[in-house]
């Protein structure tokens, strides 16, 4: 009786242990394997993220002042070069978004043939923009042209690396977690694009002008600038300011094109890690697919929200440099400021990573993006001083990692809803990220223009030592009540945003169900043709 019974145990046993080698266990144990992604693959993926954020942090935190002080162009013609650039740029986003999504599927995938074509051309146009031309007349055309057409390009690299995302795994939890690793990575390249250009060129700063014809400064009101001014600095020449912005521009470049050889190398595609059920695509025009996006209401509320947010916090990044120079007069230190914050944001990602899976997403939007407010409002009402002006700055970088790694995060959220509600449509993951970027761009432009105007009409003074008072409250303007006014606004529209937890598992699951269905029907196909 032992002996059968034992016999009964190690039958059972052995039925378990085989159950695996069944049809529907091989297919979910391939299933699972295919979804996981290794450390080395989502380091190599979110490396891919650097170069967009290393030249966007320059270009933002450094072109306007660049422009203004080095090239010396009329603050009017700075703002006309930001706002086109910006714009021209918001405009090719849908457009390459709607290309990628036609382009067939090659043996290296359908995005990394777009980034790795588009980063050669995008190096030479980015280190031209920071080469000041030896002629006059053209100069206002040279920075254009070179601007939109390193935008455009740039546009080719990072549309299709957004929409990666949903060709890396089918599984939701992967795409998370290498998200959690590409928003820390591209924070780090915040900090790495803000300590190349600002190291580099803080040790080279234009000269200022200390008596400046029309400029009604007092002797007492310069002085109280502190030692900081370079009127009291060894002399540097202006060329030598210019040779820095073209050293700076070189490294970051020479970085660009090594962060898209990893993601190539490191990266493979899944063709139907993003598609519930294959199905022949069909033809779609571009206005089509955007008003098949934009139709899709929890996307709509989503950008609209980040829309308002990302114009806030681009408000700040534009006019953080000029606020330090000129307002707080720490002139030598905006450099280290910036990197402050960028540091910051470097390492609280992984705790806003924990804390949207622990509290949900939506939840983590209201907490970071609200707990710069109490900052925004301390830095313009504290008197200069350097170490309050640090920590505020820490302090603002807790705030800045959660608007880098929330839209990312959300974004595959809503793919896959429109998914769950539009199963017969597939190929659309381009569209969606091309027009949340083409939202965000087009908010970079407007701040960036109506910031450079606002600053010609309060009187801004190129390469002032010092700045008429009208531009001292407009700067302190753009960086606190506009950008205070705006993420309100963002919160409030995130109030009506209809995916929470709940709604998230729910389509994780639809989902699952449709792929394992669709990997029934095929395996049936294939049983069927194999007995005939």
């Amino acid at each position: 009786m032992a002996k059968g019974e034992g016999a009964e145990q190690f039958s059972a046993t052995s039925l378990l242990q085989n159950k695996p080698t069944s049809p529907d266990g091989v297919r979910l144990a391939k299933r699972e394997k295919k979804g996981r992604l290794s450390v080395c693959n989502k380091l190599c993926y979110a490396i891919g993220g650097a170069p967009y954020q290393i030249t966007g942090c320059a270009i933002g935190f450094f072109l306007q002042i660049y422009l203004l002080d080095v090239a010396q162009l009329d603050p009017f013609y700075a703002s006309i070069i930001l706002f086109i650039g910006r714009a021209w740029d918001a405009v090719t986003d849908p457009t390459v978004g709607f290309l990628v999504s036609r382009s067939p599927w090659t043996r290296f995938g359908r995005m990394l043939p777009w980034i790795v074509l588009s980063t050669p051309f995008a190096v030479m146009c980015y280190f031209l923009i920071w080469y000041v031309p030896p002629f006059e007349q053209g100069k206002v055309i040279w920075y254009l042209v070179f601007y939109c057409l390193f935008q455009t390009l740039q546009t080719c690299f990072h549309v299709p690396y957004s929409a990666l995302t949903m060709f890396i795994s089918s599984e939701q939890e992967e795409r998370d977690s290498a998200t959690a690793y590409r928003m820390t990575v591209e924070v780090l390249g915040t900090v790495l694009g803000t300590a190349i250009q600002g190291q580099i060129v803080g040790g080279a700063n234009a000269p200022c002008n200390p008596g400046d014809v029309g400029l009604n400064v007092s002797n007492t009101s310069v002085q109280q600038m502190g030692t900081d001014v370079n009127i009291t600095q060894p002399i540097i020449s202006l060329a030598q300011t210019r040779e820095a912005y073209l050293i700076a521009s070189g490294v970051i470049c020479i970085i660009y094109i090594l962060c898209a050889i990893i993601l190539f190398c490191g990266v493979r595609e899944q063709k139907d890690a993003s598609r519930p059920i294959q199905k022949k695509e069909q033809p779609m025009s571009f206005f089509q697919g955007m008003r098949l996006v934009m139709g899709h209401k929890p996307y709509a509320k989503l950008v609209m929200g980040f829309l308002f947010t990302s114009l806030a916090f681009m408000l700040l990044e534009g006019n953080f440099a000029l606020f330090c120079s000129y307002t707080l007069g720490f002139r030598n230190d905006f450099q280290n400021i910036l990197l402050v914050i960028m540091l910051s944001a470097t390492l609280t990602i992984p705790f806003w990573q924990w804390f949207l899976t622990k509290f949900g997403k939506k939840t983590a939007v209201y907490c970071g993006i609200s707990s710069v407010i109490p900052f925004m409002i301390l830095i313009v009402c504290i008197k200069s001083n350097l170490i309050v002006t640090y920590i505020v700055s820490f302090a603002a970088g807790v705030s800045v990692a959660a608007a880098f790694l929330l839209p990312w995060s959300m974004l595959p959220d809503v793919v896959d809803d429109f998914k769950v509600k539009n199963p017969d449509s597939c190929g659309h993951e381009a569209i969606f990220y091309s027009f949340y970027v083409f939202f965000t761009k087009f908010a970079s432009g407007v701040s960036l223009g109506v910031s450079t105007l606002s600053l010609d009409f309060a009187g801004y003074v190129t390469r002032g030592c010092s700045q008429p008072p009208a531009v001292d409250l407009t700067l302190k303007m753009l960086v606190s009540p506009a950008p205070i006014v705006l993420i309100i606004l963002g919160l409030i529209i995130f109030k009506t945003y209809p995916i929470d937890e709940v709604t998230r598992q729910g389509n994780r699951k639809l989902l699952q169900e449709l792929r394992d269905s669709e990997q029934d029907s095929e395996s049936d196909s294939t049983e069927l043709g194999s007995m005939v």
